[in-house]
């Protein structure tokens, strides 16, 4: 298999072996291992193979190489002609994970 499209986080993802990837935060301290079982399809030499909408009996290992928050995101809004401003700032929490094997 040469690559595979998971969901995490209510986001899809495609993957390859030995990866690193940056997906939203997970509960899981550094150097752990996280198993996903929402592998929506898997490709390689034989060809595609989709779910529906999982595909069955497959699962795949990640290691936790960081847990980090993103750049900061600043929110302005203004209403004009009223003296109305309000400025606020946002750090998304994220995980890296680097893609270990696909387990069939």
């Amino acid at each position: 298999m040469t690559y595979a499209v998971i969901r995490t986080g209510g986001k899809q993802y495609r993957v390859t072996p030995n990866a690193v990837l940056t997906v939203e935060k997970l509960e899981a301290e550094t150097g752990a291992t996280i198993t996903f079982h929402d592998v929506l399809a898997i490709g390689g030499e034989s060809g595609l193979t989709l779910g529906a909408p999982t595909v069955p009996g497959v699962s795949l290992t990640a290691t936790v190489l960081e847990q980090k928050r993103g750049d900061k995101v600043i929110i302005f809004k203004k209403r004009r002609r009223q003296n109305s401003r309000r400025k606020n700032g946002h750090r998304q929490n994220y995980t890296v994970l680097r893609i270990g094997e696909f387990a069939a």
